[in-house]
């Protein structure tokens, strides 16, 4: 089995890179599901406060790949010859599936600031908002989690800055290419 992961800066593009790769039959294992789950269990509403106070507090208390050692059972339960990890966060997240997954492949989805701002006013997520501040603020605290030094390490780099039309065909090629590859 041969494991990606996709990395990016919030509403950069990753979970349309996860559609298409689920469209093509790929298993997808959402990072962020782990932190939702841990939400609810909490009793929480999913909001991107609560959302975030629960990735800080994982990471504080287990580690900064606390989320992707919560992953990896569910990668291992796959049969398919491809399997996606979306949501990577972090150096320490890239480092320990590169560890237990050999091959591991990163792909960083590349979009400006605008243009994520742009999709988070359109998308309508619980975690959502409008304001430049809190996009501003929501990378900084992820790029504290070491999300610039994973975007660096990819070893794809894929542009989503143009139509939805033009980023699913090149998605579709690089999962295809990816998925040939020994």
């Amino acid at each position: 089995m041969k494991v990606i992961g996709v990395v990016g800066l919030p509403a950069s593009g990753k979970g349309e890179f996860s559609k298409i790769a689920t469209g093509m039959g790929v298993p997808v294992i959402v990072m962020g599901d782990v932190i939702r789950n841990a939400v609810k269990e909490g009793g929480l509403d999913p909001t991107d406060a609560n959302l975030g106070a629960m990735a800080n507090k994982l990471r504080t208390e287990r580690g900064m790949d606390a989320i992707a050692h919560l992953c990896v059972p569910e990668i291992q339960r796959q049969t398919a010859p491809l399997v996606l990890v979306d949501g990577i966060r972090g150096d320490a997240e890239v480092a320990m599936f590169r560890r237990i997954f050999p091959g591991f492949t990163l792909i960083s989805i590349d979009s400006s600031f605008e243009t994520r701002l742009a999709r988070i006013k359109e998308r309508g997520r619980s975690d959502d908002f409008e304001s430049a501040d809190k996009l501003r603020a929501r990378d900084l605290r992820e790029m504290g989690w070491g999300l610039g030094n994973a975007l660096k390490d990819a070893d794809v780099h894929l542009s989503n800055e143009g139509t939805l039309a033009a980023f699913l065909v090149a998605a579709h090629n690089l999962l295809d290419t990816i998925g040939r590859d020994p």
